[in-house]
């Protein structure tokens, strides 16, 4: 269902983002990549971008096809770098790169998110993700931190919390909705990938531990990837504004114990 479509996947240079990428290729997708760095498996197709600022942004743009097919948000930060650069590049960023390419998407094309259960929270903090994702482009975030008191440890699932509420309304937005894009997210768990380290260092051991713990294993790029492809794919063409969790588990867990049964 893939054959032939071309996807743009950002983040490409490792983890989630470079098995993505292999798999898409192997299913007969063309892939361009975007990432601060390049892969170092190299890659066909392929831009150094960085999502960060509105001219970063539209550099990414200008060198792509006038069509894709879909767009997959992998890339993103763990949090360690503060909170500033991480609410940037995990939503702020990603949404403007989103609109940014929107007209370059054909009609029934797609765009999948990858969040996290670290966004779980949003519905209790629903007020606060409502006004940081009505604030458009890209903000002076500095001041949005410190306005609403913001620390850096909160910057991780502060950033997941945005994106999952911004693709249940960009779903039913213009430029998605009037020519039939489709956008979804998946939330993975805890994920064997090189920066493990960083959210153990961000979110704490006893955190991640117990997480990996409800569902038997951390999971694998492998485990991910072919849920996001999915997403992408014309078999998903009725899925729109949803989030899949891909997470073996975990969160019917957590749903269990917070409802308590």
């Amino acid at each position: 269902m893939l054959f032939g479509k071309t996807i743009l996947i950002t983040g490409v240079a490792s983890g989630i983002g470079a098995r993505t990428a292999e798999l898409a290729g192997q299913m007969g997708a063309d892939v361009i990549g975007v990432d601060v760095r390049e892969p170092p498996q190299g890659q066909a197709s392929f831009i150094r971008g960085d999502i960060s600022t509105a001219d970063g942004v539209a550099e990414v743009v200008r060198q792509l096809p006038k069509r894709i097919d879909a767009l997959a948000n992998v890339a993103g930060l763990s949090g360690n770098t503060g909170i500033v650069a991480t609410l940037t590049v995990n939503f702020y960023g990603l949404r403007a790169l989103t609109e940014a390419v929107a007209p370059r998407l054909r009609e029934g094309g797609a765009v999948v998110n990858v969040a996290s259960i670290a966004g779980y929270g949003w519905r209790a903090n629903l007020e606060r993700a409502k006004t940081l994702t009505t604030v458009e482009g890209f903000p002076g975030i500095e001041s949005l931190v410190a306005k609403h008191g913001l620390k850096d440890e909160e910057g991780y699932p502060l950033s997941k919390e945005l994106l999952l509420l911004w693709t249940m309304r960009a779903a039913h937005q213009p430029p998605f909705r009037e020519r039939g894009i489709r956008v979804n997210a998946v939330s993975p768990g805890p994920v064997e990938t090189p920066i493990l380290k960083q959210f153990r260092a961000v979110l704490g051991d006893e955190r991640v531990d117990s997480d990996i713990t409800r569902v038997g294993r951390a999971a694998t790029s492998a485990d991910i990837a072919p849920a996001i492809l999915f997403l992408c794919s014309d078999g998903a063409r009725w899925i729109n504004g949803t989030n899949l969790a891909t997470d073996g588990g975990l969160e019917a867990s957590i749903n269990a114990s917070v409802l308590g049964f």
